[in-house]
């Protein structure tokens, strides 16, 4: 049987595409596994801020189409990739287990984030990033950083950057730990939603594919990302908003701790609330209303208004 995965062609996409491949394939001997590699929007615009371009789905658009085309059988994508909602007739058929949730810092002269001299330039286009960066530190300047991950690493020699902040998964999959300066705290960081996780998404009710793919989904792993991802629907306006969360299972409790801020990182709104774990969805959407109450809403309708303007300008 044949099966193709659509992917990205950057090295971290084709490592966790072929991670899954040599999974399926050990996992249903009768599978012969190809990849095909889908240029996406945002693997073409590389000059621009991803908050400039529309941010989510900039990754997953046209793969999204080529698995509804029936062009190929499943796709791999960073789950952090993924916009809140999926379009019709697709649907998260798995989620392998969890690599490191959280964001590391890259330094010249390996430098730990408290260290960092006054007026530090460190290199992230995550608005996410940068606000709680600058919440702890607003004398650092942020330079806009684009590029796969190993472009990234190169630009902190090129560029005259200080630092680079980049997701743990990344750095390990691709066999760069020996380049991390510090993994920074989730006090510091909190990491975005589903960070560290991939998504295996294919098409709904696929009576082959389903069966497949549910093999390698790992429900620890699952139910965090969807808390996560619930919290994250519950927020979105559609408008790029620094949005953080992480969900934790101990036995049956799962507890998610959740962040809205504004761009300066001035304010921040963050709550962590938990619940029996088979209530995964409602408690994203439980934690995302206790922020909205304590101030998010104003901030994001505030986020959105400075989008607007900043597209008609």
């Amino acid at each position: 049987m044949q099966v193709t995965i659509g992917t990205r062609g950057s090295l971290l996409a084709l490592w966790q595409a072929n991670w899954v491949k040599s999974v399926i394939e050990k996992i249903q001997p009768d599978c012969t596994v190809s990849l095909d590699i889908i240029k996406t929007k945002g693997d073409k615009i590389l000059d621009v801020p991803l908050a400039k371009v529309g941010g989510k789905g900039l990754f997953v658009k046209e793969i999204e189409e080529a698995l509804l085309a029936g062009k190929v059988d499943l796709a791999v994508h960073s789950m952090k990739d993924m916009p809140a909602q999926l379009p019709d007739g697709l649907c998260i058929g798995a989620v392998p287990e969890r690599e490191n949730h959280r964001d590391v810092l890259i330094s010249k002269n390996n430098i730990r984030f408290a260290d960092l001299p006054k007026e530090a330039r460190i290199g992230t286009s995550s608005l996410r990033r940068s606000s709680q960066m600058k919440h702890i530190r607003p004398d650092i300047r942020i330079v806009p950083l684009r590029g796969n991950l190993d472009t990234r690493i190169r630009k902190l020699a090129t560029e005259n950057l200080d630092a680079i902040v980049l997701a743990a998964a990344g750095m390990k999959r691709l066999g760069h730990e020996n380049a991390i300066s510090e993994y920074l705290s989730t006090h510091i960081m909190l990491p975005a939603v589903g960070q560290g996780a991939l998504c295996i998404e294919i098409r709904k009710d696929d009576p082959v594919i389903t069966p497949i793919v549910r093999k390698i989904n790992h429900e620890p792993t699952r139910i965090t990302v969807l808390a996560e991802r619930s919290f994250l629907h519950r927020l979105e306006g559609g408008c790029q908003v620094p949005i953080a969360a992480l969900g934790r299972l101990e036995g049956d409790d799962l507890s998610l701790t959740g962040l809205v801020a504004d761009i300066e990182g001035k304010t921040m709104i963050r709550e962590t609330i938990s619940a029996h774990s088979s209530l995964y969805e409602a408690i994203g959407i439980r934690l995302a209303e206790k922020l909205l109450a304590m101030g998010a809403e104003s901030l994001l309708e505030q986020l959105k208004q400075n989008e607007e303007g900043h597209h008609e300008g």
